[in-house]
Order: C-alpha cells, then structure tokens, then sequence
C-alpha cells in the first residue's frame, strides 16, 4: 500500500491528487487540491509533518522528509512547500520552507532550515545548506547555492507554466 498512515497520522491528500503507484506517501503529509506525486517519490511525514500546496508537483525519484524532535533539535522541524511548486527529479528536500511558484531542478538538495521565498528558480544540482534563505524571484545555482541574479519576466511566467502542465499531466494518468 503506497498511501499508509504511521502511529495515529495519516496522510490527508486534497482534491483530484495523484499518487504513482510506485510512490509513497506516509504519515503527517497534508497535500493540497491537484497535488502530484511521481514515480518513486517519497513523502515521509513520521516523526514531523510536511504540508504541500495547491498544484504542487513532487517529480520522480524525489525524496521528502522532516527532523524529529530531539535534544539537538528541540521541536524538530517540519517540511513546508507552497502553491505551484514544481519539484525536479531527484530531489532531496528536507526540513525546509518552499515558497509559492517555486521551481527546484534536478538532484538539488535543500536542507534542514532552509528557506526559498517565492519564485526562485533553484539550478538543477544545487545545494541550500542549512539554514540558508534565498531571496524572492531569483535565480540560485550552485553547491553551495549562490544567488546568479533576478528573474525575467518570461522566466516568472514559466513558474506558473510548470505547475499548471503538471496538473494538466496528472489529470491524464488519473482519467487513465
């Protein structure tokens, strides 16, 4: 069963989200209207909680997750991710905040504390350390990441593109 609860939680998954049979989705995981969830993703909310907007996509291979509370995290950490956020292949996202029409490329990793405001665009491989904050309607590259410049108007169009062909796609698997 790739959609399972762990002790008293369970996942609470909005309207018309698509999950892949392959992927799983456990415990404290609230998903949003139109949420997709790829091939061999993983959403592990057991020992916190991670909440995804609205027409949010978690791509292929992506693996999210939270901290625990613990002496050397006291409260633990939960994963937060906005409105229309596309999620790349691969991606490790851990214990950290997504803003809203956020894009996050391919095998980047974003790490305990982190914080995207709206509209970044995060290059396919990079790497947020934790604790760090990338400003809004930017573009971030890089291990570390580090801030390449502002967003063109095309690019911010593209954000909103991506999200809502993702809803469009996942729409399709879910008719069959």
């Amino acid at each position: 069963m790739n959609i399972r609860g762990y002790r008293k939680f369970r996942p609470q998954l909005g309207s018309r989200v698509y999950v892949d049979p392959s992927a799983v989705v456990i415990g404290r995981v609230e998903a949003g209207d139109d949420v997709s969830f790829w091939p061999t993703a993983v959403a592990r909310g057991d020992v916190n909680e991670i909440r995804i907007g609205a027409r949010t996509n978690i791509q292929d291979g992506t693996v999210l997750h939270v901290t625990h509370d613990g002496p050397y995290s006291p409260g633990g950490m939960p994963l937060l991710i906005g409105d229309d956020v596309t999620v790349g292949h691969q991606v490790t996202l851990h214990a950290c905040t997504i803003g809203n029409r956020c894009l996050i490329g391919m095998q980047s990793c974003v790490m305990d504390g982190a914080v995207l405001e709206d509209e970044v665009l995060l290059g396919a491989g990079s790497l947020v350390t934790p604790g760090q904050s990338l400003s809004a309607a930017s573009l971030y590259r890089g291990r570390p990441a580090r801030r390449v410049r502002g967003l063109e108007p095309r690019e911010l169009e593209m954000l909103g593109y991506m999200s809502a062909h993702y809803v469009r796609l996942k729409d399709e698997y879910l008719v069959g």
